[in-house]
């Protein structure tokens, strides 16, 4: 059986991140609409990097902090690193400042970066159970997921050479990744890939390399981008035209 043949792709490719980012509001607000007529809720996990930036600014803006029912949007984080939350590198700090502090969002809960990591992680995880209302061995079903694409193939805090790529029981976890020589906190991959969408948002000539590897889900897996494969939910990515044509 082909591994393409259950996976729902769709790619926008976009001048630049200000379309990028109108693209990727419209696409939300379709989502929130579907998941709050039928679950009476919208569960999103943001996402950190400079890439979101010109989306939470957009959803910040007048129209759309109107046009957007916050009180029913549910917002988690898809990692975090183990920085306190007014640390310049905070995602959730990042998204406090350009989101959070300018729309009437009411429910939202920050992985505590400046926890100790085992714990922290470990309380995420027990909150997402309790959110959710998880039965053991259960995985958290978000209506959304954004993700960002780094030049070395990771998303989230998945990092290519880290075990928390092999992870297949755990929520959240807890790794030090080498390669930044810093702890962080993520989703696992169970979890990505139980989503009812993941979006991908992707901007740079630097990226064209990886996207490209990425984007081919006939290839055998390797970097932890290519692992993202929603089992029934879709998979969007919504890129520039540096990204997508080098």
């Amino acid at each position: 059986m082909s591994r393409s043949r259950s996976i729902h792709l769709t790619l926008h490719i976009h001048k630049d991140p200000a379309a990028m980012a109108e693209r990727a509001a419209h696409y939300l607000a379709a989502c929130c609409e579907e998941a709050i007529s039928q679950r009476g809720v919208f569960t999103l996990a943001l996402s950190g990097g400079k890439t979101p930036l010109p989306l939470f600014r957009l959803l910040a803006g007048a129209d759309w902090a109107e046009r957007l029912p916050w009180e029913k949007i549910v917002l988690y984080w898809g990692d975090e690193r183990c920085v306190g939350p007014d640390d310049p590198g905070s995602n959730y700090g990042m998204a406090r400042s350009e989101l959070l502090s300018h729309v009437p969002v009411t429910w939202y809960y920050r992985m505590k970066g400046e926890d100790d990591p085992v714990h922290a992680a470990l309380a995420y995880e027990n909150m997402l159970k309790e959110h959710f209302r998880l039965a053991p061995g259960e995985f958290p079903r978000f209506d959304c997921i954004l993700l960002g694409l780094g030049e070395d193939g990771h998303t989230a805090s998945l990092f290519p050479g880290e075990q928390g790529i092999e992870e297949k029981e755990r929520i959240v976890i807890d790794q030090y990744v080498r390669s930044r020589s810093a702890d962080r906190l993520t989703l696992t991959l169970p979890v990505l890939n139980n989503a009812r969408c993941c979006m991908f948002m992707v901007t740079g000539k630097e990226k064209h390399a990886v996207l490209s590897q990425a984007l081919n889900l006939l290839a055998e897996p390797k970097l932890p981008a290519q692992f993202v494969r929603p089992r029934l939910g879709d998979l969007v990515w919504i890129v520039d035209e540096g990204a997508a044509q080098g």
